[in-house]
């Protein structure tokens, strides 16, 4: 049996992000969300331009990349200027 091939039956939790920090959500289609704290075996994110959290295993998450952040951020400003969110 190749040992490069065999996945260990449990894995350590990934560490756990300062609040804030940008994640993206796999098991959403990509969605990004800042990290906001754990509830029981899921994480909660928010999106990044306010509205209703929402919970994640965090074996879903992974950090979110610079292009993914800046677009978020983009996406918060463009609605604040709209006047969508504070």
């Amino acid at each position: 049996m190749d040992g490069e091939n065999v996945r260990p039956i449990s894995q350590a939790p990934p560490a756990l992000p300062a609040p804030g920090t940008l994640l993206v959500d796999t098991s959403r289609a990509d969605r990004v969300g800042e990290f906001r704290g754990v509830a029981g075996p899921y994480w909660s994110l928010r999106p990044v331009g306010g509205g209703a959290e929402w919970e994640v295993e965090p074996r879903h998450v992974r950090p979110a990349v610079l292009m993914e952040q800046l677009r978020a951020r983009t996406a918060r400003l463009n609605a604040r200027s709209r006047g969508e969110v504070l």
